[in-house]
């Protein structure tokens, strides 16, 4: 029998976790992921089940929403959502279950890589890095950029912790581009 190992998005065991100066930048593998996208026709009905299982009002245009099942917009009627690996490992089973015909709905796990940034500073070292106005994000707010020529989604999870979640195939690139930009500024 293979005696497989799984590893992070950077390439080892165990997240890789880097401190600059008040910074901490960290690679999150703890998040379940899978997309939602509405059928034609069944739009509010994805959005009534999408709200129901996140526990709160499916997320707006550039919002991101919920408790432990969270989601936030990618597009018109699409959805990312993200819950806890390790009571959701089949999360986007679950949510083909739960919205039937309605939605389409992809595993996204292992597209994905994301690194949490924490610390006051965290619009300083953004703003070298995309064109999105953070100083003013509290938490809840989304906004799909290009970091470093990466497509990538920026999360305000609260008004000192960012999620940047880009292409696990470039998790390598676009760490580096992390962590330049935070010794650029610290």
């Amino acid at each position: 029998m293979h005696d497989l190992k799984p590893i992070t998005p950077l390439g080892a065991a165990d997240p890789r976790v880097d401190n600059i100066g008040p910074l901490t930048l960290t690679e999150i593998t703890s998040v379940a992921l899978a997309s939602v996208a509405a059928r034609l026709g069944s739009e509010e009905a994805t959005r009534k089940t999408l709200g129901e299982l996140i526990g709160a009002e499916a997320p707006a245009p550039s919002r991101h929403a919920g408790d432990m099942l969270t989601a936030f917009w990618t597009g018109p009627d699409q959805w990312m959502v993200e819950a806890p690996i390790s009571t959701h490992e089949d999360l986007a089973h679950r949510l083909v279950a739960a919205f039937g015909t309605d939605a389409s709905v992809t595993e996204q796990t292992d597209a994905w890589c994301r690194f949490d940034l924490k610390g006051e500073d965290h619009p300083a070292v953004m703003e070298r890095l995309c064109a999105v106005d953070l100083a003013n994000w509290q938490g809840g707010e989304v906004q799909r950029t290009t970091i470093d020529h990466l497509g990538c989604f920026v999360i305000a999870r609260d008004a000192r912790t960012l999620s940047v979640i880009g292409p696990r195939s470039s998790a390598g690139s676009l760490h580096h581009a992390l962590i330049t930009a935070c010794r650029s500024v610290f």
